[in-house]
């Protein structure tokens, strides 16, 4: 089954946590700290499969989760690193956050694999906080939070042409005429329920591919139909060949359809309608020379503003086909060699947790006294007059802001309880 949208979750992994050692050996009297640091989480990479055509396989699996780092050890051992894990897509897939809708990345062309999440930082181990005022330091850093996202896989084909069209006027006969794909045809509306794309090759001109867009009706817009399904695929094409039913033999008006679809094209994206146009008038082996003519001098009169190139052709008999082509591969000549690709609008490192630092919040049984450390806390009290009135209020909010007394109350702290931090003795109020 042909699959070109999913939704699928995926997570960086988490950066190990630093390890709080010391080191502990025969005849060494103070070791130190020695605790090693954790490892990197893994990354979510994408990475393009020119053998995938389909998004099938995220309708199974819809959950895709990196490896964690691993902790840090003892003896200044670092934790091992959690492993990426590769997600394979088809050539043209759009990855977009799913609240908002805006791209993340577009796989295609020369983007042939991208890292999407990057995985979190390992913490230092405790050896990293021994200075002169605190030799044995009791905290590491935990590391980096994992990132998590839920995105929306978009397969958008890549062609030059895009062959557009209400149902059943002749465009996957008109397909396996000019081309060597074997797109089912059958006499009723809707037969084709994928997207198909086949190679055209010219004598002295250069080739293109061209897709057969099903599922264009009128509302197509709007979603009836199979018209938000598909009216994707033509936003990567660079010319539009409209098919019609110039001989009117299911009742349809040509002119009419014409409107239709470019109105429904218009509302679903401006810039599909500004793309280059040929109308193709098909089924026009079963009127004569003169009939067809004064068919095509119609359409162009009706649309002499838009300056459509219009060719009456038989996808059966293949009658102005040779010409239509020639027209098509000239018109793509005409047009800047510029691969058509989706900028990126979200950016996932922007979400980036940070590294928090490390702190401890203990209860000294022996003095009766409870002790918080922690490099930025020694730091703070280095740089702040706690003997103002504002130098005091900034410490306060610096401790709730933390975490700091929160800690302290599971501690069981009580009013009028002593708070040590660095030589520096507090009685804690609320």
């Amino acid at each position: 089954m042909f699959c070109d949208i999913a939704k699928i979750y995926i997570r960086s992994g988490k950066g190990g946590d630093g390890c709080v050692a010391f080191r502990r050996e025969k005849f060494v009297a103070a070791g130190g700290p020695n605790g090693g640091d954790g490892g990197r989480g893994g990354d979510v990479i994408f990475e393009v499969d020119k053998g995938l055509n389909t998004l099938t396989e995220f309708r199974f699996i819809r959950k895709y989760c990196a490896g964690n780092g691993e902790n840090g050890k003892g003896n200044n051992c670092s934790g091992q690193n959690g492993e990426d894990i590769v997600i394979k897509v088809p050539e043209g897939t759009v990855i977009k956050e799913e609240e908002s809708g805006k791209v993340i990345a577009d796989m295609s062309h020369d983007n042939l694999r991208q890292t999407i999440l990057k995985g979190g930082r390992g913490g230092k181990g405790n050896q990293h906080y021994a200075t002169p005022t605190m030799q044995v330091p009791k905290y590491a850093q935990p590391g980096q939070e994992a990132k998590e996202l839920n995105v929306i896989l978009e397969l958008k084909v890549i062609a030059d042409v895009g062959l557009i069209g209400f149902p059943n006027v002749g465009k996957s006969t008109f397909l396996a005429a000019v081309t060597n794909a074997r797109p089912k045809i059958a006499n009723y509306h809707f037969t084709t329920l994928n997207p198909n794309l086949g190679v055209v090759d010219l004598e002295n001109k250069k080739g293109f591919v061209i897709a057969d867009i099903p599922g264009l009706i009128e509302g197509a817009a709007d979603g009836v139909g199979l018209g938000h399904e598909f009216l994707k695929h033509i936003e990567r094409t660079k010319v539009l060949v409209h098919l019609v039913d110039g001989s009117s033999v299911e009742g349809r008006d040509p002119i009419e359809d014409i409107k239709i679809i470019n109105s429904e094209l218009l509302r679903y994206n401006a810039d599909l309608a500004k793309k280059p146009q040929i109308i193709a008038a098909n089924k026009m082996d079963v009127m004569s020379d003169e009939e067809a003519d004064a068919v095509v001098a119609k359409i162009k009169e009706a649309f002499a503003g838009e300056q459509y190139p219009v060719y009456a052709i038989s996808a059966v008999s293949g009658k102005g086909i040779r010409e239509l082509l020639f027209k098509i591969s000239e018109t793509l000549g005409g047009i800047k060699n510029e691969n058509i690709v989706f900028e990126q609008e979200f950016f996932p490192e922007e979400m980036t947790p940070k590294l928090s630092d490390p702190y401890t919040v203990e209860y000294d049984a022996e003095n009766n006294e409870y002790v918080v450390e922690g490099p930025r806390i020694e730091r703070m009290l280095g740089y702040t007059n706690i003997d103002t009135e504002k130098g005091f209020e900034f410490f306060q909010n610096f401790l709730k802001n933390n975490g700091i007394l929160e800690e302290l109350e599971k501690l069981g702290i009580n009013e009028g309880d002593t708070v040590r931090m660095y030589g520096l003795k507090f009685d804690y109020y609320k």
